[in-house]
C-alpha cells in the first residue's frame, strides 16, 4: 500500500513539474545601451529572482536583431559600430555581463543571420554562446509556439 501511495505521489509531482517553469522571450532590437541594460541586465536578473522566491523557474530566451547586434560581438572594430564611443569604453565589462547572463542565469541568446549579413558582420565575430538562427521572425515564432511570453525591447 505504501508503494502505491509513493508511486501516485511521484506521478502527480512529475506530471505537474512543468507548471513551475515559466518562459519569456525578449525581442531585442534597441540600439540604446541604457535601454538594453535596464531591460536585459537588470530586468532578467530581477525577474529570475522574483520567480525563484516563488519556487518557480523562469526560462529566458533573447532574440537579437535590429539595432542590437552591437551588444553581441567579439570585436566592434571593422564594423559599423566602431565609432560608438560609449559602448567601446565599456565593452569589455559589457560583454562579461552578457556572458554572465548566459552562464550564471541560463539565458539563451539567438541572433538573426539575415541581419548579420545585412550589417556585414562575420559569424565568427558573434560571441560564442550566441546561437545563430535563420531569422528573428522564425526564432520568435518558435519560442512563442513553445509557450514563451513575448516582451519587446526596442
Amino acid at each position: 500500500m505504501l508503494q502505491k501511495i509513493l508511486f501516485f505521489t511521484l506521478l502527480f509531482t512529475f506530471s505537474h513539474a512543468d507548471e513551475d517553469i515559466l518562459k519569456v522571450v525578449y525581442d531585442v532590437t534597441t540600439p540604446q545601451q541604457t535601454i538594453f541594460e535596464k531591460n536585459i541586465f537588470k530586468g532578467i536578473v530581477a525577474h529570475k529572482a522574483y520567480y525563484a522566491s516563488q519556487f518557480k523557474e523562469l526560462a529566458v530566451a533573447v532574440v537579437i536583431h535590429g539595432g542590437a547586434y552591437k551588444f553581441f560581438l567579439k570585436n566592434l572594430h571593422h564594423t559599423e559600430y566602431a565609432k560608438d564611443k560609449k559602448l567601446l569604453a565599456s565593452y569589455k565589462n559589457f560583454t562579461k555581463r552578457v556572458q554572465s547572463l548566459a552562464s550564471n542565469y541560463d539565458v539563451k541568446f539567438y541572433i538573426c543571420e539575415v541581419g548579420l549579413k545585412r550589417h556585414h558582420i562575420q559569424e565568427t565575430n558573434v560571441l560564442d554562446f550566441v546561437h545563430i538562427i535563420p531569422n528573428s521572425t522564425i526564432g520568435l515564432i518558435d519560442k512563442q509556439n513553445d509557450g514563451y511570453a513575448y516582451i519587446p525591447v526596442n
